[in-house]
């Protein structure tokens, strides 16, 4: 079996758990292509078999959440499961809608404390968790737009937020809520969109079975998007370049037998990149 899930991820549950199950019911290694902490919901797509090999390619598609900041408080989480230590101001929305452009393009992002972020070999939240003291270095991150939604209390606002992979939302309402003089943190999550995986086709996973998993799994090359080349020479399946008259770059391959994977021409010549069929 190979292919995606397109998972609608309940709060509560670990991806893990998610890929766990979905292990049970395929009898195929699973994989996410992207995780969602326990306390956020929504689209967290699967790979199946090869088509958890596509990981890489995944890291480059932009996501979309909905996300909920509460503003004159923080947590050590930077998110609702910490323990909330109160001060601040909570900014009005004109306050806000000021501060929101300065976070589009290409930012500088610490990452929080309590992430799976490797510090000298240790994960944050271990170091974290420990009381140790340690500096986490700033990345680059891309954010392709940060709209305020509304108010939804006295001290929360929602927002949506279109970025790249590796981006934080906790730490984004922890700079936002800095931006203005204030503390903010992180009170609700939920990703709408992962690349060609979108909430509107995601399905819970409790309505995945035995009996009906095959419906629910999508065929790998409908969400690559990529041009496509059908080669029909055999060479190219045995691992041998084969000449090509395409443009250099990536493609969406296809023998006369269907789908096979990836394939990259250069100079003239195609070689195989990752087997997906």
């Amino acid at each position: 079996m190979t292919g995606f899930f397109n998972i609608d991820k309940e709060e509560g549950r670990s991806s893990g758990y998610a890929v766990n199950i979905l292990k049970r019911l395929t009898h195929t290694p699973c994989g996410h292509m992207g995780t969602l902490d326990p306390l956020a919901s929504g689209v967290l797509p699967v790979g199946v078999g090869n088509a958890a090999r596509l990981f890489d390619y995944f890291l480059g598609k932009q996501k979309v959440y909905r996300a909920r900041f509460c503003f004159g408080a923080t947590t050590p989480t930077l998110d609702r499961e910490g323990e909330i230590t109160f001060g601040g101001a909570v900014p009005s929305a004109d306050e806000i809608e000021r501060a929101l452009p300065h976070f589009i393009g290409e930012i500088a992002q610490i990452p929080p404390r309590y992430s799976a972020v490797s510090v000298n070999g240790r994960r944050g939240y271990a170091l974290a968790r420990s009381g140790e003291t340690f500096e986490i270095p700033a990345k680059i991150v891309n954010i392709t737009s940060f709209r305020l939604l509304a108010q939804t209390d006295e001290t929360e606002f929602s927002f949506e937020i279109c970025c790249g992979a590796g981006t934080y939302i906790r730490s984004l309402a922890r700079d936002l809520a800095a931006a203005l003089g204030t503390q903010g943190y992180m009170s609700a999550l939920r990703r709408t969109r992962s690349g060609a995986f979108t909430e509107e086709n995601a399905v819970p996973l409790a309505a995945v079975t035995h009996d009906n998993v095959a419906e629910y799994l999508i065929p790998t090359d409908s969400v690559i998007d990529l041009p496509v080349l059908t080669v029909a020479n055999e060479r190219l399946y045995h691992g041998l370049t084969v000449p090509c008259d395409h443009a250099d770059g990536l493609y969406k391959l296809y023998s006369p037998e269907g789908f096979y994977g990836l394939a990259r021409v250069r100079d003239g010549l195609v070689k195989t990149e990752k087997k997906l069929c």
